[in-house]
């Protein structure tokens, strides 16, 4: 059972709780965006409404394919109810519903831009939530390795009591600075798109290393799910910055010049 806060008579999930707030948060950082961008629209809320919606249908469904023994899954059913809930499937998913409300409203606009500081600062937020109730990582013998309750479910380590990677604390100090650096970078980035593809590109390079600290079951060539699952992505956002890079877009970043929004 996914730990509690008791406030008087009211149950409140932890990591619900933190999810929500980081939510929230993302939008209230895309508005603000928007709104300095003079970007303001249906358009804009239907792209909300979007991620919204996909990010929760990805994220619940993300757990579905743990075996490949397709026999061995759990039904659509049960993966709504009882699933992992994946930031990285919340994330595909968000970015699928995006596109799929812009193409019902027939908006052909760039919204990438606004939504990547918004997600940075969500997802330092959200994390809080997995560091409070999800295994923190592998055992460590560094000085800053952290103990977690025996409780905490899927952890072997924690019944015994070793230090382990704050794989999670790893992550919120990654998003708080990629949330800085992507806030000094939105004056400096000319071509529509590319914040969010530095974004993308930063956090899929951050994924990959940090799961080799964190508690992910180990699958094949001693790479995690996510892990295969970003080798592919890696590459395809690799070619995607590299073209970035040889068409300019990056120079006036590299310079440190802001351009009037």
């Amino acid at each position: 059972m996914a730990p509690e806060w008791h406030l008087g008579t009211v149950t409140v999930p932890v990591h619900g709780l933190f999810v929500a707030l980081g939510v929230f948060a993302a939008v209230l950082m895309f508005t603000a965006e928007a709104r300095r961008r003079g970007a303001v629209n249906e358009q804009s809320i239907v792209a909300v409404a979007g991620a919204l919606v996909g990010g929760a249908i990805g994220m619940r469904l993300s757990g579905w394919a743990q075996h490949w023994n397709f026999d061995a899954n759990p039904n659509i059913a049960e993966a709504w109810q009882f699933g992992s809930r994946s930031i990285l499937g919340g994330l595909l998913g968000a970015y699928v519903g995006v596109h799929v409300a812009k193409r019902i409203g027939g908006y052909r606009g760039r919204t990438g831009d606004l939504f990547a500081p918004a997600v940075a600062l969500g997802m330092a937020i959200g994390r809080i939530g997995c560091h409070l109730t999800e295994a923190p990582g592998r055992p460590t013998s560094l000085p800053w390795g952290i103990h977690a309750p025996a409780t905490t479910p899927e952890c072997p380590a924690c019944l015994t009591g070793q230090a382990m990677h704050p794989s999670f604390v790893y992550e919120i100090v990654f998003q708080l600075v990629a949330f800085g650096v992507l806030l000094w970078l939105r004056n400096r980035i000319t071509h529509p798109g590319e914040l969010f593809v530095i974004y993308i590109a930063g956090y899929a390079v951050f994924r990959f290393l940090v799961e080799f600290v964190r508690a992910n079951e180990t699958v094949w060539l001693d790479l995690t799910r996510p892990q295969w699952f970003l080798l592919p992505t890696l590459l395809i956002i690799g070619f995607r910055v590299c073209y970035g890079y040889r068409h300019g877009y990056y120079r006036r970043a590299a310079r440190s010049e802001e351009v009037p929004v």
